[in-house]
């Protein structure tokens, strides 16, 4: 629509559906226009106005291309749900099928394969067959990419039609978008097919690289991706498609010079000859320079992948070190990734460059940037030997400024330095010890404990040093206690006189009585027997020769980086992950532009003939969100088995019954499909965290007459993107049998918009039954981690910190607490931490932490007096979303 047909969406009148249908009815063409474009606006801000399907077909006959344009929208949006009245529209498909206007023919081939209903399938076929073969290559183009949703819904169809075979020849067109668009299409069918479909020959390769020149920048990017996939014959091939290529590289569009590079690293391992490759490492390095010159989203992307570039080849940027210097306004993700680069980049010949960079960046204001700053300066030290004093110099002045981040950061790289150089640079201990008091993190004072213990020869007042450390032991993290523990042993070893046989002796009572750590007590165990048996054989365990630490500027393992480099352009790239890491590779996968209408469409369940739990449609059972399509995320089906629940629910994606059941065990499970409503079959289900990972603990109970098997399940979008991270598996059950499951879930997959809350839509589905759908909840205490405990002085500063507005306090009427012990216990269990307690008047109130995914700190205090109804709580947190949620969670957990 243009700007100015905004009046399309002012509020409406009473009357409105009524109003609209004798508009679309009316006998002037422009009168029909605008009320087809009202219906639009409706439907776009949410409104139903699906009864006016009929009355919208009607003015498909029509020889306005804008008209038919959005009567076309509306049937793609409303198909789905009014399938029988769909078919009221296939003459006119079929018609404008064989229209004279081009533009016309493609745009009903277009909207044919959009249209996800299998009675208009059967009637797609002709058209696209005759479109495959037109005389426009727009239509062509267009109907290549029918093709693939035409696969997408009915892939048997296709094959039997022979319209892979036409996908094929049309990579021998004349016109290099038809041929782009075939490419395209074949290669998403390769992607949801186990069989080989699209391979690329000595002979289709010639015609690709010949339409790379003349096709649209989109056009080239699915080319180059399918070459990538090709390997060359030998070096000459190779060569002959990187000299093919290699032009790409100047194209403005940086998905196209991402491709490209892409190929031609791949094409690279084959080349033989070294000059070759290095005028090739030439060429490619001013296009990757000239990415950084883009906004900042395009930067990070060009710097994620130039990451694994250079750990591959770092010779292709090693002369251009200086485009990765910060710029004051580039934002953090940017700089960050920059630092990454520069030390994978930094040699012998540029160090004074770089360490001039890093100690500039040391200044800056940013904590996090700081910090990176000064490991980068550490991680050159480690790198370049020749340059490591160079290193140090910089490091003890930063250490001087005694900025206390800056000297703690400083601190932990230097522990590093000396594994890396025993015996080289132990005359600055004396400047490191000066910065003893200032040292509060974890990982420094680890760090400068190991230097005290290693080095506790050279350090005449080492056990004085030591001892002031020893007077918080108890409260320190296992880091600390860890190391303390080490570094008191080699004192005792290095130096056995008094003094430290006694720090020792307090040391290892602590390690052993006073704590419940189990690896510092085990530690302190080995530790006392040696030093009671064999003193000799603790020497030469304790101070044995350690192993010298390597550079780690190249993390990632040879093969790992060779498939990520495969992926080049892609989110794997960015992610440094191979895509099955965070993509389910489903056979008939949904795809962006079929999903674009998924959220206005009314689609509901109409198609399925079963029954909700409370006997209503199911539509109507699903809640508040009935009108959002069910997305399936569970692993994908064999090609023998068909995707019965899928075609029921009118979805796309597949899923898998397996055979062997897990046994689970514990307390009975809710109730959520009573046996009468499911037709014999009860279902109970709650979901719950094992582990550290979130498992739906299910339970089927068969009370029909026959057996029950291919038990199938899935879950709608919900807040927290609950979806099954693996199979089913269920057990065929006999009659009067029952059976306990654990389906491992993952969380953030499949995420519904709007404001949180708990409700978890599920559909089960087995062969003898039709689709059950039933409501659940998603208690929030499952997504607790077990890392929520926090320190007392922690726990302090973080309430601090957040606003007064981020405190929410409710009372809940109905809870008691019989014994504070007793729900402590029950409150860790769900990973809700004890951190203080406290009595005010005769109330008991308590102190709690409990952390969710992405580091989200709730902060409680839970007030009550024991045995008397009625608990207080209040929360802290930044997230004020989930504090509903939070709450129904505490009430459940103090109950």
């Amino acid at each position: 629509m243009s700007g100015h047909d905004s009046k399309y969406f002012s509020t409406t009148k009473k009357g409105e559906i009524p109003e609209l249908k004798e508009e679309l009815n009316s006998q002037y063409k422009d009168k029909r226009k605008d009320a087809v474009k009202k219906v639009i606006a409706a439907m776009t801000v949410g409104k139903d106005v699906s009864s006016l399907f009929t009355d919208v077909v009607n003015c498909m006959q029509t020889e306005n291309l804008e008209l038919k344009k959005l009567v076309y929208l509306y049937l793609i949006n409303y198909a789905k749900s009014q399938p029988d009245l769909a078919i009221l529209a296939v003459n006119t498909f079929v018609k404008d099928s064989q229209d004279p206007n081009p533009l016309i023919r493609a745009l009903a081939v277009r909207t044919m394969g959009c249209i996800r209903v299998d009675k208009i399938t059967e009637y797609l076929c002709d058209p696209l067959q005759r479109c495959l073969k037109d005389d426009d290559p727009y239509v062509r183009k267009t109907a290549a990419i029918c093709v693939a949703k035409l696969y997408d819904i009915n892939a048997e169809l296709v094959e039997d039609r022979g319209f892979l075979e036409a996908l094929k020849d049309l990579i021998s067109d004349n016109n290099p978008m038809v041929v782009a668009n075939a490419v395209a299409a074949l290669a998403e069918i390769q992607d949801s097919s186990v069989q080989p479909i699209f391979e690329i020959t000595s002979h289709t390769l010639s015609k690709l690289l010949t339409a790379l020149n003349e096709c649209t920048e989109w056009g080239q990017v699915f080319i180059l991706d399918s070459l990538s996939r090709y390997k060359a014959a030998d070096a000459r091939e190779a060569e002959n498609i990187v000299e093919r290529v290699t032009p790409r590289l100047q194209h403005a569009n940086c998905a196209v010079v991402l491709s490209a590079v892409k190929i031609i690293l791949l094409q690279m391992e084959l080349i033989t000859s070294t000059d070759v490759v290095r005028n090739l490492c030439k060429k490619m390095a001013p296009p990757l320079v000239t990415l950084l010159s883009a906004e900042p989203e395009i930067q990070y992307v060009a710097l994620r992948n130039i990451n694994l570039i250079v750990q591959k080849r770092p010779t292709i940027l090693a002369h251009e070190i200086k485009v990765f210097f910060c710029k004051y306004n580039d934002p953090i993700y940017v700089k960050m990734e920059k630092l990454e680069i520069m030390i994978k980049l930094a040699s012998d010949r540029n160090i004074d460059q770089v360490l001039l960079e890093f100690k500039e960046y040391a200044t800056e204001v940013d904590v996090d940037f700081v910090r990176k700053a000064v490991r980068a300066i550490g991680r050159c030290a480690i790198k370049l030997e020749r340059a490591a004093e160079r290193c140090i110099s910089v490091l003890l002045e930063l250490i001087k400024i005694k900025v206390n981040y800056v000297v703690q950061e400083a601190i932990i790289v230097i522990k590093d330095i000396f594994r890396r150089y025993p015996n080289t640079y132990e005359s600055i201990i004396a400047t490191l010890c000066e910065s003893l008091d200032t040292l509060d993190e974890p990982e420094a004072k680890a760090s400068m404990i190991w230097i005290i213990g290693e080095y506790a020869e050279r350090i005449d007042n080492a056990d004085e040093l030591l001892e002031s450390f020893l007077e918080t032991f108890p409260e320190e993290p296992a880091l600390v206690q860890l190391q303390l523990l080490t570094a008191t042993v080699k004192l005792f070893l290095k130096k056995p006189t008094e003094g430290p046989q006694q720090m020792i002796q307090a040391v290892l009572n602590n390690a052993t009585v006073e704590t419940d750590n189990p690896d510092l007590r085990d530690r302190a165990y080995i530790y006392w027997r040696l030093l009671s048996t064999d003193p000799e054989a603790a020497k030469d365990v304790v101070l044995a020769e350690k192993p010298v630490i390597s550079d780690d500027s190249n993390q990632l393992d040879s093969s790992l980086l060779d498939e990520l480099l495969a992926n080049i352009s892609t989110l794997s790239s960015v992610y440094h992950k191979p895509p099955e890491s965070f993509v389910s590779r489903v056979k008939a996968a949904p795809r962006a532009d079929d999903e674009e209408f998924a959220d206005t469409a009314e689609t509901g369940y109409s198609e399925s003939p079963s029954q909700g739990v409370d006997g209503a449609s199911p539509s109507s059972s699903a809640g508040t969100s009935s009108n959002v399509p069910v997305k399936q995320l569970a692993v994908a089906s064999p090609p023998a088995m068909p995707d019965l629940l899928g075609d029921l629910m009118g979805i796309d994606n597949a899923i898998v019954p397996v055979d062997e059941p897990a046994a689970p065990s514990g307390p009975p499970l809710p109730v959520l499909l009573p046996s009468t409503t499911g037709q014999g079959l009860q279902i109970s289900a709650q979901l719950t965290r094992r582990d550290g990972q979130i498992y739906y603990d299910i339970s089927f109970e068969n009370g029909t007459q026959g057996v029950l098997d291919g038990f199938m399940i899935q879950f709608n979008k919900n807040t927290f993107g609950l979806a099954a991270g693996e199979a089913l598996q269920v057990t065929p059950l006999q009659p009067g049998q029952s059976t306990r499951t654990l389906l491992q879930m993952t969380p953030f997959q499949n995420i519904s918009p709007g404001a949180p809350n708990s409700l978890l839509q599920v559909a089960v589905k087995n062969n003898q039954q039709p689709v059950w759908y039933f409501n659940d909840k998603i208690p929030l205490h499952v997504f607790f981690g077990e890392d929520g405990k926090m320190e007392r002085a922690g726990f302090l500063e973080a309430w601090k910190s957040l606003p007064d507005d981020n405190e929410f306090t409710k009372e809940f009427p109905g809870s008691v607490i019989s014994s504070i012990d007793a729900t402590v216990e029950r409150l860790v269990a769900s990973n809700v931490f004890f951190i203080a307690k406290r009595k005010n008047a005769n109330m008991d109130v308590l102190y709690l932490s409990a952390k969710m995914p992405r580091g989200i700190p709730f902060l409680i205090e839970v007030t009550a007096v024991v045995g008397v109804p009625g608990v207080k709580c209040a929360v802290k947190t930044p997230n004020r979303e989930m504090v509903p949620l939070f709450f129904e969670a505490m009430e459940a957990l103090t109950k």
